[in-house]
């Protein structure tokens, strides 16, 4: 049965658009009525993700599109890159596909991203829709526009701001999801709590266990509220020229894990988990927030099941190799690496640290505990 929970909208616009979060969404041919008209319809996806929910949006779509195709890409943030991009424009070339083709991202963020940019890209933009089927792409990654691809580099380095026409978030598909996805995606649903609403922060302080036990009304909640807090910083800032940077809390120490450990070791949410963490050390080392905030934050990152303390990158200078995959973050400016910090509970802060107290908080979150 099809169900709309919430509605949420961003505001861009002529490039506004909703995000409808409920049950039995991707296999409803009626909420496809309200998508671009086209010959065809493409859905690219990934070999875990197709034989769970390809053929029910296929069914759904081709009431609406006279020609329903499939791209099926590996799956990892280790193929987020050129050569896995270029199936999807080798599919969309081969088959003839023209500017008013529509694209269907049904997966995770790997999988938002790749084919957004690829829409982004294709014929200089079609329209795309994005139906995110992990908790972290339907809390964050699908929302917003950020398309990307990784380099060895750097993570999420090359791509485009390009806004889907529609996002589905489909709370049945979360039934599939392995504990450590589940995990992962509370990464990015925690960090809106330190940097724009602590009473939410409360909130999933108290209903952790009901969202690892994939409560229903639970998850639907915590949906929405992450939804509604990215949609009112990317309405007022989409490309990234300031507010909307406060989204990456913990995410520039998480992107040097990521890209230090090699793409697909650690899950972004499990980097942004451990990353946090070590945000919240450098914001109480710069005299922005207590002890307490940072034990707090820390447990709550630990019931979630996530990492706590970084990995060890170079045994012979650790905050070394931190630091130089950091002077390739997206916010870095003339190689300052500018950390989304917390001033003060609720509030995030972009701003730069001395190296030698961000190597201190590296010794400090990267050593083996106690």
């Amino acid at each position: 049965m099809t169900e709309i929970l919430h509605r949420v909208g961003i505001d861009l616009g002529d490039r506004s658009y909703p995000i409808l979060i409920g049950s039995g969404l991707l296999s409803s041919s009626a909420i496809f009525a309200q998508c671009p008209k086209a010959t065809q319809a493409v859905m690219v996806t990934n070999t875990t993700v197709a034989p769970l929910y390809a053929a029910q949006l296929q069914a759904a779509l081709a009431a609406h599109y006279p020609q329903v195709r499939q791209v099926v890409l590996p799956d990892g943030e280790a193929f987020k890159d050129w050569a896995t991009l270029n199936q999807i424009f080798d599919h969309l070339l081969g088959h003839g596909c023209d500017r008013k083709t529509v694209l269907f991202a049904l997966g995770g963020g790997v999988i938002g991203d790749m084919t957004g940019f690829a829409a982004a890209s294709y014929m200089r933009g079609v329209p795309f829709v994005q139906i995110p089927t992990t908790l972290l792409s339907q809390v964050d990654s699908s929302v917003g526009g950020k398309t990307a691809i990784n380099h060895p580099l750097g993570k999420n380095m090359i791509g485009a701001f390009y806004q889907p026409r529609l996002v589905l978030c489909d709370l049945d598909s979360l039934a599939t999801l392995p504990a450590k996805e589940l995990s992962a995606g509370l990464a990015e649903v925690i960090k809106y709590g330190p940097i724009a609403d602590m009473a939410f922060f409360t909130w999933l302080e108290q209903h952790m266990d009901a969202l690892l036990q994939q409560d229903r009304a639970a998850l639907a909640q915590a949906v929405k509220r992450s939804v509604e807090i990215k949609a009112w910083v990317v309405g007022q800032d989409e490309k990234e020229s300031g507010l909307r940077a406060i989204l990456n809390f913990g995410h520039t120490f998480g992107h040097a894990i990521e890209a230090g450990m090699g793409y697909g070791h650690w899950l972004h949410g499990e980097g942004v988990g451990a990353g946090m963490v070590m945000a919240a050390h450098l914001s109480q080392r710069l005299g922005l927030v207590d002890a307490h905030f940072v034990a707090r934050l820390t447990r709550l990152i630990e019931r979630a099941g996530l990492p706590t303390r970084g990995p060890v990158l170079d045994a012979q200078d650790n905050a070394g190799a931190y630091l130089s995959h950091m002077r390739v973050d997206k916010k870095a400016e003339a190689g300052d690496i500018r950390f989304v910090l917390i001033d003060g509970p609720g509030k995030a802060v972009l701003r730069s640290a001395p190296d030698a107290l961000v190597r201190e908080v590296i010794a400090t979150c990267c050593t083996p505990a106690a």
